[in-house]
C-alpha cells in the first residue's frame, strides 16, 4: 500500500484510534485479513467470521510485525476501531485509488473472468507496473484488499468484479470506479440466485453505468444481452468478439494439435497473429477482450499479440495441464463450473485428444436452481456428440443427471459411469487409464474434484519411482 500513518487512515474510516503511543507511524507493507500473511509494516483487518474472529490474533500480528489492527472493538494493541469493518477497509480503498493516478480497469461476466483478467494483466504488465487481483478474490473484501496492494509505482490496476445479486456491481465499482470497464458474456452461473438471464444481464450492466464519459466500455460483440449494455453508459463504447462489426475481432481462427488456439488479431491499429499457450478455443474470446484493453490503453496489435502468446494460465485449478511420464494427461479445470465453463472444457478436451483415448470426469455445477436438471443433461448429452470416450459422473443426484443424459443421447452403457465420490473416481481411473489417454476434471468448487486430479498426478509419479 502507498504510505500512510495510522492517524490518516483513522480519519478516513472514520475510527477511533486505540493503544497506539504514536498515530504518525506509517503503515508501510501490505493491508491483509489472513494472519499469516503479516510482514513488517502491515496493517490487520479483524473480520469476524463464522468459525474465526480475527480480533483474537490481534497480539500475534502485532508480534509478527503489523503496525495496527483495524478492528470493531480495542484489542489490547495498536488499533483503530470502527464501527464496521468492511465498510472501513472499502473507505481506505476508495482513498487510496484517488490518491493512485493509476488506470482502473474492472471486468466482469459470467464465465471467464479469472482467465481473462489474467491475461490483462499479463499483456498490461509489459507496458507498465501493474497490479491485479490474484485469483478470484472479487467480492466486498478481496477486492478492496487487492486495490490496497498497489503503490505509488502502480500505472493499471485490474480487478475482477463478481456479483451474486443486483447492486453488487454498484458497490464494488463504488469503492474503485473504474476508467475501462469490461463485460464478457452473460450466462447462467448463478443463475439460481438471480432468477434468469435478464437479471444477469441486469447486474452485470451496472459496471458500464458506473464508467465516466471520458471512460471506455468494452463488450462482447458476439453476446446480444452484452451488447445491448452499450444504451446502459456514457462512456465510449468499443466491441470485441468473432462479428464483423467487433472494433478488435478474431480471424482464421483455429486450434493447433495440441488444442491450444490461434488466430490473426485486427485491432484498429493494425493485425497480428497470436498462438496462445493456454488451451481451448474458449479462450480466443478471453484474449480478444484482454487485446480490446489493451489496445484502448495504447498498445500496438504486435505488441498485443507477442504478449497474449507469452501468456499463461496464473490462477489454480483453470486447465491446467500436466502431461504423466507414462503418457497420460491430466487437464485440471477442477476450480469452478457452469453450463458456459463445462461446454467450453469439453470441447477443448475433444481438439486436444484427436487420436487419443479422452475421459470427462465431472461432476455438479452448482446454484443452477431450476435449469439444474435440463442443463446436466445437456453436459452429458454433448459429452457424446464430441465424442468423449468415457465419462465418469462424480457425486449424487446431479452427477445422475449428468450419466443419464450421456447414456440418453448415445446408449453408451459401460462407456458412461455414475461413481458416489471422488475416491470412487480415483479408483477406477487408476485400474482403467492407459498411456497416453487424456483426463479432463471440471465441477464446482464445492466438489472438490481438484483431489482426482492431484491423486493421478501422484499416481503418475509413483510409476515413474517404480518404472526406475
Amino acid at each position: 500500500m502507498i504510505a500512510l500513518s495510522l492517524a490518516e487512515i483513522a480519519a478516513v474510516v472514520g475510527g477511533q484510534t486505540h493503544d497506539i503511543p504514536d498515530p504518525s507511524v506509517q503503515v508501510t507493507g501490505p493491508v491483509v485479513r489472513d494472519s499469516r500473511e503479516v510482514e513488517s509494516g502491515s496493517l490487520f483487518v479483524a473480520f469476524v467470521g463464522e468459525r474465526v474472529d480475527g480480533h483474537d490474533f490481534a497480539e500475534a500480528v502485532v508480534g509478527a510485525g503489523a503496525v495496527a489492527v483495524l478492528a470493531s472493538r480495542p484489542v489490547g494493541v495498536p488499533a483503530i476501531v470502527v464501527a464496521d469493518v468492511q465498510a472501513a477497509l472499502g473507505a481506505l480503498a476508495r482513498h487510496v485509488v484517488e490518491r493512485l493516478g493509476a488506470t482502473l480497469v474492472a471486468l466482469t461476466g459470467s464465465a471467464g473472468k479469472t482467465s481473462t483478467k489474467d491475461l490483462i494483466a499479463q499483456v498490461l504488465r509489459t507496458k507498465a507496473p501493474t497490479v491485479f487481483t490474484p485469483g478470484s478474490l472479487n467480492n466486498e473484501i478481496g477486492l478492496p484488499l487487492t486495490a490496497l496492494s498497489a503503490t505509488e509505482e502502480t500505472r493499471f490496476l485490474v480487478l475482477e468484479m463478481g456479483a451474486r445479486g443486483i447492486g453488487h456491481i454498484s458497490y464494488l465499482a463504488g469503492l474503485t470506479p473504474p476508467k475501462v470497464g469490461l463485460v464478457l458474456n452473460v450466462g447462467t452461473a448463478h443463475i439460481g440466485e438471480f432468477g434468469g438471464r435478464e437479471q444477469i444481464a441486469q447486474a452485470k450492466g451496472e459496471l458500464v453505468e458506473s464508467l465516466p464519459e471520458d471512460g471506455a466500455a468494452i463488450l462482447n460483440a458476439d453476446d446480444p444481452l452484452v451488447r445491448a449494455m452499450a444504451s446502459r453508459t456514457k462512456a465510449r463504447v468499443i466491441l470485441f468478439g468473432e462479428s464483423d462489426e467487433a472494433d478488435v475481432r478474431a480471424e482464421n481462427v483455429r486450434l493447433t494439435d495440441s488444442g491450444q488456439p490461434a488466430f490473426s488479431l485486427r485491432t484498429p491499429s493494425g493485425c497480428s497473429d497470436v498462438t496462445m499457450r493456454l488451451y481451448g478455443e474458449h479462450h480466443v474470446s478471453n484474449a480478444l477482450a484482454a487485446a480490446a484493453v489493451a489496445h484502448e490503453l495504447g498498445m500496438s496489435a504486435d505488441e498485443i499479440a507477442r504478449a497474449l502468446s507469452e501468456a499463461d494460465s496464473l490462477s489454480r485449478w483453470r486447465m491446467e495441464v500436466t502431461e504423466r511420464p507414462d503418457g497420460v494427461t491430466v487437464v485440471n479445470d477442477a476450480y469452478n463450473a457452469n453450463p458456459e465453463s463445462m461446454r467450453a472444457a469439453l470441447r477443448a478436451l475433444a481438439a486436444m485428444g484427436k487420436g487419443r483415448r479422452t475421459w470427462a470426469v465431472l461432476g455438479q455445477m452448482a446454484e443452477l436452481g431450476d435449469e439444474a436438471l435440463a442443463e446436466h443433461d445437456a453436459v452429458g448429452r454433448l459429452a457424446v456428440r464430441l465424442n468423449v470416450s468415457k465419462l465418469v459422473a462424480v457425486g449424487g443426484r446431479e452427477a445422475s443427471w449428468l450419466q443419464l443424459g450421456a447414456y440418453n443421447e448415445g446408449s453408451w452403457g459401460e462407456e458412461s459411469v455414475h461413481v458416489s465420490d471422488a475416491q470412487a473416481a480415483v479408483d477406477l481411473l487408476r485400474s482403467e487409464l492407459r498411456p497416453g489417454d487424456v483426463v479432463l476434471v471440471k465441477a464446482s468448487r464445492s466438489v472438490g474434484l481438484e483431489r482426482v486430479a492431484q491423486a493421478l498426478l501422484d499416481s503418475g509419479l509413483e510409476g515413474e519411482v517404480a518404472a526406475r
